[in-house]
């Protein structure tokens, strides 16, 4: 019997908690005779505790008095993270337990709190998309991977956003009991048991520093609606009257990337809302963004998504939207 505890704080995700309880919960069923893994619910101390949709569970441990075995410390996320890694008790909580816990993980921005309490330093780790950048500014002692559904480094495991926490727990399972154990879990839950891509295929499309210039920020409006448009480099510059090599460097050191780097996701982003929304084919989604033919097209949105654009349409596609023919 492997128990695994989970750590809860005020404004947590309810879904950090219940998809990978139920992960174990579903292997233990499987296996049988008492036999899987036992999941027990602590906080920084033992009592209720109300997560960020209203729904409120009761921790039984606290973790200041938890001195039991334990093969998995599994701490969540949740909007609230930003106040709880700042709660010394929660995090010196977790210090304490994760010294005595086989194995340390996270869900969602539940890393934050692993990494307040120090223990990531020099490891690899990942988080939600939107807290991969600030993740990587506040703890540079971690190796921020922000486009990886989840990370193991050594006796570490670290998870995306959300639902990724069933990811994280369904590799933990196949570590544990081999892959046809988790496979069959994630039959009964109708997820998969290895998410094709990176979670940059969640993300907002475009992201980055805003121009302080008004030609700068002017610039990127009229780049977003027409991505079809000669948007080389000297083009671009001749648009906001600048030589190439000065709007090269004030374009990167105002937006943070480079002027083809965002030319790139700019057209990546057109490309994501027509296949949500229409049915052309692959050839006419490519010349609408600029990236003139459908290897195009596939080469960039694999390096991007970690996808092919047909399987991202599949998966997006929004029934209601536009249909074109």
């Amino acid at each position: 019997m492997r128990v695994v505890l989970i750590v809860v704080f005020d404004g947590f995700q309810l879904t950090d908690l219940a998809g990978p309880a139920d992960v174990f919960s579903g292997a233990a069923a499987l296996l049988g005779d008492g036999g899987g893994y036992r999941v027990e619910l602590a906080a920084a101390q033992a009592g209720p505790v109300r997560s960020s949709c209203g729904i409120e569970v009761t921790a039984r441990h606290g973790l200041d008095t938890w001195t039991g075995p334990l093969d998995l410390l599994l701490v969540v996320g949740g909007l609230a993270f930003w106040a709880a890694s700042g709660d010394a008790e929660l995090v010196a909580g977790i210090r304490r337990v994760a010294a005595v816990a086989d194995r340390v993980g996270s869900v969602c921005s539940g890393t934050f709190l692993l990494a307040r309490a120090g223990l990531l330093d020099g490891r690899r780790a990942t988080t939600h998309w939107a807290g991969g950048e600030l993740l990587a500014q506040q703890f540079p002692a971690i190796t921020t991977e922000p486009d990886r559904i989840y990370v193991r480094d050594g006796p570490i495991w670290t998870s995306a956003g959300v639902t990724a926490g069933i990811d994280l727990a369904l590799a933990i399972v196949a570590a544990d009991h081999g892959p046809e154990l988790a496979r069959e879990v994630a039959r009964w839950m109708v997820v998969y048991l290895h998410r094709p891509g990176g979670q940059s295929q969640f993300s907002a499309p475009l992201t980055g520093n805003s121009p302080r210039r008004d030609p700068l920020r002017e610039l990127q409006v009229w780049m977003e609606e027409h991505p079809a448009a000669d948007l080389s480099l000297p083009a671009l510059a001749l648009r906001v009257g600048m030589s190439t090599r000065h709007f090269s460097r004030v374009f990167a050191g105002e937006t943070g990337t480079t002027p083809a780097r965002y030319v790139e996701r700019v057209r990546i982003a057109a490309a994501r809302r027509l296949l949500e929304t229409t049915d052309q084919p692959m050839d006419r989604v490519a010349a609408a963004v600029g990236l003139g033919s459908p290897e195009t097209l596939y080469r960039i949105f694999h390096r991007h998504l970690g996808i092919p654009p047909g399987e991202y349409r599949a998966r997006f596609k929004n029934s209601e939207g536009e249909r074109v023919s």
